[in-house]
């Protein structure tokens, strides 16, 4: 029975078509290889990004170093300056002490002098008439003269001392100031490497930010690809005899083409299986399906788009039942089994022109297994 195939078309680039009760989307101006080479253009923007990114870390480093090589010189120069600072107090207090000696000195020298000044009112011979004795009278003009010169010469050395104080104070001011002149320019010069730091970071968040944006549209990229991989190849074919279900059953009642269940139900590229392949991945179904079920010898590495180059069966772009259709558009390409030809039937319907049934399993990158309807304009053949 003919199928009833409705089309309504939403704009220029994009129709919906409904076959069976199924929606199916034709977007032809949107392709799997263009999405790739969108996430090719990302990635090698990443690369530069994150070049830069390095750089900057490297020049982030360098001004660290810097800043903390300045902080040991602030240090230094700031311990000089509290040593300076406190040999100034002290001088200052010894300028004080020195100034309270010459004050209390002067004092003594002029109650001293006051005291010679009134003895000397008394004419000589009278204090050589009041004298006990001649002794007496010398002694006395002795110790006025004694204490007299003793008392200027406290005051002199009061007086020198002073000086040589406030000249160490002055050295020491002086000092203190290059000190500070010092400190203050080796602030500026930390000020600008933080601040250069500063600039640093700001411009490695921003490519950071870059970075982490083109990732997410890459993913994004990534998962219209999937789409665009799976549902511009073709409609899901309903539910047939292809095995047990498990972890590999899309959902739908396919089952999962008979893959073996230790594989099927282990995690995706979690079991190395025949050929050297990962578990659940579309190469491990092809190769296990060709030499399993068709019971065929298969020699093939690499991604699936490499397959027609590395096999060691004949290939070409006629398909056959249990040949392995290659699709090699696409950052890994696509391998599947071939089920049905153009003519044959499959399902409950005839085959189309142009159009291939197969068994193919991780076709949305979900590690499933799907029975397909597909056109094979393109796609080459291992037999």
């Amino acid at each position: 029975m003919k199928k009833h195939i409705k089309k309504i078309k939403f704009n220029r680039s994009v129709s919906f078509f409904i076959l069976g009760g199924l929606i199916l989307i034709s977007a032809p101006l949107v392709r799997a290889d263009t999405l790739q080479q969108q996430i090719n253009n990302l990635q090698n923007q990443n690369a530069v990004v994150q070049s830069n990114v390095d750089s900057l870390q490297n020049q982030a480093k360098s001004f660290q170093d810097a800043i903390n090589i300045l902080q040991g010189r602030v240090n230094a120069i700031q311990g000089a300056i509290n040593a300076s600072q406190q040999s100034i107090a002290d001088l200052q207090t010894k300028i004080a002490k020195a100034q309270a000696d010459l004050d209390y000195q002067k004092t003594v020298l002029a109650s001293n002098v006051r005291a010679i000044y009134v003895g000397g009112s008394v004419s000589t011979i009278e204090q050589l008439a009041s004298s006990k004795n001649m002794n007496v009278f010398v002694d006395q003009q002795t110790y006025h003269k004694a204490v007299e010169g003793k008392i200027q010469k406290t005051l002199t050395d009061i007086a020198l001392l002073q000086n040589q104080l406030n000249t160490q104070k002055a050295q020491v001011q002086q000092t203190l100031k290059v000190q500070q002149e010092q400190n203050a320019q080796l602030a500026s010069d930390q000020q600008k490497q933080q601040s250069m730091l500063g600039y640093n970071q700001s411009q490695q968040d921003t490519f950071n930010q870059q970075i982490k944006s083109n990732s997410s549209q890459i993913a994004t990229l990534r998962a219209q690809q999937a789409i665009l991989n799976a549902a511009g190849s073709g409609n899901i074919i309903p539910p047939n005899s292809a095995g047990a279900g498990g972890a590999c059953d899309a959902g739908q009642g396919q089952g999962n083409g008979g893959y073996p269940m230790p594989w099927c139900n282990a995690y995706e590229d979690s079991v190395i299986t025949s050929g050297g392949f990962p578990n659940r991945e579309c190469t491990s179904f092809a190769y296990w399906y060709f030499t399993s079920i068709e019971g065929k010898s298969l020699y093939v590495n690499g991604d699936a788009k490499y397959w027609i180059y590395t096999a060691n069966r004949p290939v070409d772009q006629t398909p056959e039942d249990g040949a392995i259709a290659v699709k090699t558009s696409g950052q890994w390409g696509h391998v599947m089994i071939v089920v049905a030809v153009p003519g044959e039937k499959y399902g409950g319907r005839v085959v189309p022109d142009g159009s291939i049934v197969t068994f193919e399993m991780n076709t949305y990158l979900d590690g499933k297994f799907y029975v397909k309807e597909r056109t094979y304009s393109g796609y080459y053949f291992i037999h």
